[in-house]
C-alpha cells in the first residue's frame, strides 16, 4: 500500500490486491486514483494501518457469521457522533459492492454503494452540500425552507444516478435530512447564532401553535436582550414530542417554579447557583427542565432528579432550529420515513445528530458527558425519531 500525501490518497499495487480483489474495476480504482484517507463523512484510515483485511481476521465475532460475510474486507468507518458506535465500511472483492456492519456484533450487513467509485462520489457530494460549493454552489446565500427542499431534490437525484434509483437508507437519510441545515441562516441580524424566520416555525407547527411573549411575561432578570427579541418576534412551539412550553403563566425562575410547583414545602429540591436567574421555558420528558441563562442567553438542561445542569443549545435560536429539525423529520414523506426508521434507525439518528452539531456544536464542545438531544435522537425503543 502507499500514500500520496499531497493527495491524501491511499493506493495499492496490483500484488497488494491478491487474492483479495478480483473485481477488475475495483482494483482499477485501487491501483489507480486509491482512496482519500478521510473526509468528513467517512475515514479509510484503517487501511493505511492494518492494509486489505478480512472481517474475519479484523475480528473474532466474525465467526458467526456466512462466509460470504466473513470474507468482505474492512476499508474504513462511516464516521458517527460522540458516544455512538462507528459502522465499519465492507468491500466485496468480487463484486465491488460496498456495505457496512458493526464489527463486534452478530448482524447483517446492510448496502452502502454499488462500487468504490459510487462511495467516493457520494460522499464528496455530501461534503460539496455542507461548503456550498461545486455543484451546490448556488445555495451559497440561500436560505429557508424552499431552500432546503430544492437542495434535498437535487442530492437525492444525484444518489439515485448511482444506484439505478433504489437508493440505500443511509443516502437516503442524507438526502432527506443534511440539506435541513439550509432552513436557517447565520445570525447575522439577530444577534443569535441562527437567524430562523417566524414563518419557520408557523408553517411547520401551524402560526396558533407557536407562542410569542410580550414584555410583561418576561422575569426581571432575563435582560439578555437578543433572547427577548427572539421570543417576542419569532416565538417557540408550544407543544412537540420533546418539549412542552410553559404559557398558562408569564415566565418564571427556576427559583419561582420551584416555590409555586411544590407549595408548603421549605426546600422543593435542591436548587443550581444563580437559580433566579435561569429562566423556566418549559418541560422536556422525565422530569427535565429546559431553561435560559437570563444574562447570556445560553440554553440549559435542568435535571430535577440529578439536581444538575447541563448544556442543551447556545441559544433559543439554535433551539427553535432543534425542534423544528425534529418536526420537519418526522413529517417527511412517510415511506421513506418508515424505511429508514426500521431498517436503518441508527444511520438516521446519526446524520440528525451531524446536522443538528453542523449550526449548534453544543454536545461537542462543552465538556459535559451527557446531552439531551443527542440521547433523545438516540432512543430507538421510545420511537423519537
Amino acid at each position: 500500500m502507499t500514500t500520496d500525501t499531497a493527495v491524501a490518497a491511499i493506493t495499492f499495487t496490483e500484488d497488494q490486491l491478491d487474492p483479495y480483489v478480483t473485481h477488475a474495476p475495483t482494483r482499477r480504482r485501487l491501483t489507480g486514483p486509491g482512496l482519500p484517507g478521510s473526509g468528513a463523512l467517512l475515514t479509510f484510515a484503517v487501511l493505511r494501518t492494518d492494509g486489505l483485511r478480512t472481517l474475519a481476521e479484523s475480528t473474532d465475532a466474525a465467526s458467526g457469521q456466512d462466509r460470504d460475510l466473513r470474507d468482505r474486507l474492512v476499508i474504513g468507518e462511516l464516521l458517527a457522533p460522540a458516544g455512538m458506535e462507528a459502522e465499519s465500511i465492507l468491500l466485496d472483492g468480487g463484486t465491488g459492492e460496498i456495505s457496512t456492519a458493526y464489527l463486534f456484533e452478530a448482524m447483517d450487513d446492510r448496502p452502502l454503494a454499488p462500487s468504490l467509485e459510487a462511495l467516493v462520489r457520494f460522499a464528496a457530494v455530501i461534503e460539496e452540500l455542507a461548503d456550498l460549493r461545486g455543484q451546490f454552489a448556488s445555495f451559497a446565500g440561500r436560505h429557508g425552507a424552499k431552500a432546503a427542499a430544492d437542495a434535498s431534490r437535487q442530492l437525492l437525484a444525484l444518489f439515485e444516478e448511482g444506484t439505478d434509483g433504489r437508493v440505500p437508507p443511509y443516502w437516503k437519510a442524507a438526502a432527506l435530512i443534511r440539506p435541513l441545515a439550509l432552513a436557517a441562516g447565520p445570525g447575522t441580524r439577530t444577534g443569535l447564532t441562527l437567524d430562523v424566520p417566524a414563518r419557520l416555525l408557523d408553517e411547520e407547527f401551524g402560526h396558533a401553535r407557536v407562542a410569542r411573549f410580550e414584555d410583561v411575561d418576561f422575569p426581571a432578570t432575563l435582560t439578555h436582550e437578543p433572547t427577548r427579541r427572539f421570543l417576542r418576534e419569532t416565538g417557540l412551539p408550544e407543544d412537540t414530542v420533546l418539549f412542552h412550553l410553559d404559557t398558562e403563566v408569564p415566565l418564571q425562575t427556576l427559583a419561582e417554579y420551584a416555590a409555586d410547583d411544590r407549595p408548603g414545602t421549605a426546600s422543593p429540591f435542591e436548587l443550581p447557583a444563580r437559580a433566579d436567574h435561569l429562566i423556566r421555558l418549559g418541560h422536556l420528558v422525565e422530569d427535565n427542565s429546559l431553561v435560559v441563562d437570563g444574562a447570556t442567553g445560553e440554553v440549559l438542561n435542568w435535571s430535577e432528579p440529578e439536581a444538575r445542569l447541563h448544556p442543551l443549545n447556545t441559544d433559543v435560536s439554535t433551539l427553535a432550529f432543534t425542534l423544528w429539525l425534529h418536526q420537519r423529520e418526522r413529517g417527511i414523506d412517510k415511506y421513506l420515513s418508515h424505511e429508514l426508521t426500521t431498517q436503518a434507525y441508527d444511520q438516521l439518528a446519526a446524520t440528525m445528530l451531524q446536522v443538528l452539531a453542523s449550526v449548534d456544536p453544543t454536545a461537542t464542545t462543552t465538556s459535559a458527558d451527557w446531552h439531551y438531544w443527542t440521547q433523545a435522537f438516540q432512543d430507538e425503543a421510545g420511537g423519537v425519531l
